[in-house]
């Protein structure tokens, strides 16, 4: 799956969750025998242990540090244990007293390293000591300005360098540098060294503190050129460090051509401004130097972008060249004429001095935990980091290969960014699909990293990431417009293998059609089945029924038939032509529609709505899409399958038209364990199941639910739907209209996804999009560059987060009237 259960739909069921906050209890440092601890020693694992035979004065310091260092220690895996020294059992770690002076770190049962006492002097140097042990090679030690020579002239070309000086072993500083190579240590060579003159010889001034920085090696083709590097200028902690490595990851220059207070990059989520250098047509090329000139300079301090004034709609004024937006919400953009590289650089510095000012200022007031990391893809990748994906199952696509490539053989191309999280998740769906397809389709399964290739990117009107296009021989492009996970990936593979509509010839070919015997390889992908009938002279409503057919390619089978015998369906079905026959597969029936001055539009509402189920089971997954059709929710919780009398009951009343203002599904938190919280959010503690809901969420937030001491049958629910109508219930709760917000401002996604929407306007035809011709859209648009840090370079205008119209309206159905499910 994203696995299956991982997609950027994790975030909307944080909308659900809203309210529920809870905060772990601290781990206590267990106390074992030497027996037991060794026992419990798993292969592979890291263990620090502390053997003593009595606590004393002169190790309570000690283990009151230890004890602050276990929940940490165990976010990254690695547990601690005190063993107590007990004269039954024998172990030479709780012999001789100066053996009772060290901790001891184990994998699994063999010794690693042995740490006197006095160097774990607190929780920031056991933690930092422990890491530095187990990141040996992730973390290279130098003593001398030739070895950090040596490493740069290595990986010159290959891979860049995060090097940091710090005072000693064991701070604050050492550990924020450990706890950074944990999570970045295989992208890059993180060095380290407390050597004063290594630093100096970089050409600090100021060697008095800790200092961080990142060497541009990769980029370097030629040996004898030095890797380009850039000082973090902010305190040496976990947070700045992983903050800094973001910006360095992001594209060094990006053109735009939109509104500069639409624009959103990697830097405003990161709490950094963004710069922008307006240029002409006339002085493109002096202009675009300019801004990478300026680029290289507030590296890590702002993003740097090329505003293309001839092809913006938006007023400038005139004289302004220059375009200044603050990190902060609600902030309008400043238009400045400036004439001098270093009057902009100053106006960054100033700014971002005016504001860790005032974050100083403000330091003693109470304000979120500025150290939870509230982006739950990007933990997702963290804790995924060092799985092996099967990378060579897909074929890596660049500027010289990537036409052949696609006018070769049929293709599906994803378009990612290695330096967004989300990609790097998706990234993990798309080689599961290449997995599941190997042997078995011709299908080529290619990627192209828009970090490095972004001018092909730009080519094929890639503006978001992750984006996945599918390329046939005299087709248009057809872009993925699903949710990010394997499942929904391989159904729009699968059924894009045939052309939809297909072109039924015969009576008994559509029979097989509506019975799924033609594509019966294909029914496991697409539940319905949607057979237009139309007699031959009915052109118009034929192609307005093949183009709908053609947008909803990917998502489910459609096929047309319009020969002369057509009416021997019509009347078997008792339809009056045109019409469309969907055949539910799984139920073995078939209902017919009439299509009377039906457009392309309707036919596609109508064809999406068939797709839903009448009485779904709501996951993560497919709730967005009941919300969507923005009724009260008739919700019945279950703790496993559904009682057969309470389906029937239901099912009764949507049969006879009585729940049509609602939409009734079932929860099983044995599938979906976040219906359990949703119910303690409802009640305070977890009520008695099954029990039925009604859920208001569009309008008052008001949560009904249905007498426990009445049974479920039809008489009974209708009663009682009815009195909810008339206002004769009370509701048990009422949902606060109050608005989501992530303790992290940098990473605030509401404003990321309604900044996006509000630049692509939600369009009626949903999820499966036809892309229209990208070779026709770029002979009308102006063509745009961007550079990469001396790497490839291209174009990419970047809206993150903006996955399709279909999240977006999924997204605003989430937080719609500021609600709580």
């Amino acid at each position: 799956m994203m696995s299956s259960s991982f997609n950027v739909f994790r975030v909307g069921i944080s909308f659900v969750m809203m309210c529920i906050f809870y905060k772990s209890a601290v781990d206590a440092l267990p106390e074992l025998s030497p027996q037991k601890f060794f026992s419990t020693l798993q292969p592979g694992k890291a263990t620090l242990a502390y053997f003593c035979q009595a606590d004393s004065p002169s190790t309570s310091v000690f283990l009151e540090e230890l004890n602050e260092a276990v929940k940490p220690l165990q976010d990254y895996g690695i547990s601690v244990a005190k063993v107590n020294c007990v004269t039954e059992e024998t172990s030479r770690y709780c012999g001789k007293e100066k053996d009772l002076m060290k901790a001891y770190l184990f994998r699994g049962n063999i010794l690693l390293r042995e740490f006197p006492t006095d160097t774990l002097f607190d929780v920031n140097a056991i933690i930092a000591h422990v890491l530095f042990a187990l990141l040996f090679n992730e973390v290279k030690y130098i003593n001398t300005l030739g070895d950090l020579q040596n490493i740069e002239n290595a990986l010159k070309g290959k891979t860049n360098i995060a090097f940091s000086y710090v005072r000693a072993i064991g701070t604050p500083e050492h550990r924020a540098v450990m706890e950074a190579a944990f999570v970045y240590g295989t992208t890059y060579q993180f060095v380290l060294t407390t050597e004063i003159a290594i630093l100096e010889s970089i050409g600090t001034e100021d060697i008095e503190y800790a200092h961080f920085y990142f060497f541009h090696c990769k980029p370097v083709s030629d040996l004898t050129q030095q890797c380009r590097r850039t000082l973090m200028e902010q305190p040496l902690t976990t947070l700045n460090i992983h903050r800094f490595i973001k910006t360095m990851e992001a594209p060094l220059l990006t053109e735009v051509a939109e509104d500069p207070q639409q624009v959103s990059t990697v830097h405003l989520q990161l709490g950094l401004p963004l710069v922008f250098i307006v240029s002409r047509q006339a002085t493109y090329e002096a202009d675009r130097t300019t801004a990478e000139w300026v680029a290289w300079r507030l590296l890590g301090k702002a993003g740097v972008l090329l505003l293309l004034r001839d092809s913006l709609e938006v007023d400038i004024p005139e004289h302004a060249n220059v375009i200044f937006k603050r990190a902060e919400e609600g902030m309008p953009v400043e238009f400045l004429v400036l004439h001098d590289i270093d009057l902009i650089i100053s106006r960054v510095e100033s700014n971002t001095h005016m504001k860790e000012t005032q974050e100083y200022e403000d330091n003693d007031m109470e304000g979120p935990d500025m150290d939870i990391q509230d982006d739950e893809v990007a933990e997702t990748v963290y804790r995924d980091r060092k799985r092996q994906l099967p990378l060579e199952l897909t074929v890596e696509l660049t500027e010289e290969t990537f036409n052949a490539t696609v006018t070769a053989s049929d293709s599906l191309v994803l378009f990612y960014a290695g330096w967004q999280a989300v990609s790097m998740a998706f990234l993990q769906s798309y080689v599961d699909v290449a997995v599941k397809l190997k042997g078995t389709s011709t299908l080529l399964l290619t990627r192209v990293n828009c970090a490095d290739w972004s001018y092909v990117c730009t080519k094929q009107n890639v503006t978001d990431f992750p984006v996945v296009k599918m390329y046939k021989e005299g087709e248009n492009p057809v872009s993925y417009a699903g949710m990010l996970g394997t499942e929904e990936l391989l159904k729009f593979i699968q059924l894009n293998r045939i052309s939809c509509p297909v072109n039924i010839t015969s009576v008994q070919g559509a029979e097989e059609f509506l019975s799924g015997e033609l594509y019966k390889d294909l029914i496991t992908y697409s539940r319905v089945s949607v057979l237009g009938l139309f007699s031959p002279t009915m052109t118009t409503a034929k192609e307005e029924f093949t183009e709908a057919g053609k947008h909803l390619k990917g998502c489910v089978i459609t096929g047309v038939y319009s020969e002369e015998d057509v009416l021997i369906l019509s009347d078997k079905h008792a339809v009056t032509l045109p019409a469309l026959l969907l055949a539910r597969h799984q139920e073995g029936k078939i209902e017919s529609i009439p299509l009377a001055n039906a457009h392309v539009q309707d036919i596609v509402q109508i064809i999406t709505n068939a797709l839903l189920e009448t009485f779904p089971e709501i996951t993560v997954e497919n709730l967005p899409t009941y919300l969507r059709l923005k009724k009260p929710l008739l919700i019945l919780f279950s703790d496993g399958s559904i009682n057969p009398q309470h389906k029937k009951a239901i099912l009764t009343l949507v049969k006879e038209k009585h729940l049509d203002s609602l939409t009734p599904c079932w929860l099983n938190i044995k599938n979906t364990p976040v219906g359990r919280g949703i119910l303690q959010v409802y009640f305070d503690a977890l009520p008695p199941l099954p029990l039925l809901v009604v859920v208001n969420l569009h309008s008052g937030g008001q949560v009904f639910a249905f007498p426990s001491d009445q049974a479920v049958s039809e008489q009974n629910l209708l009663l009682w739907l009815k009195k909810v109508e008339a206002g004769l219930e009370s509701p048990i709760t009422i949902l606060p209209a109050q608005e989501w917000k992530p303790p992290l401002p940098a990473y605030d996604f509401l404003s990321m996804m309604d900044a996006a929407a509000s630049q692509h306007p939600p369009k009626k035809i949903p999820e499966c999009m036809k892309e229209t011709d990208v070779q026709e859209n770029d002979g009308e648009q102006p063509e745009e560059k961007s550079a990469i840090r001396n790497e490839p370079t291209g174009t990419l205008r970047i809206k993150h987060w903006s996955r399709s119209n279909w999240f977006g309206e999924a997204k605003k159905s989430f937080a719609y009237d500021n609600k709580e499910l």
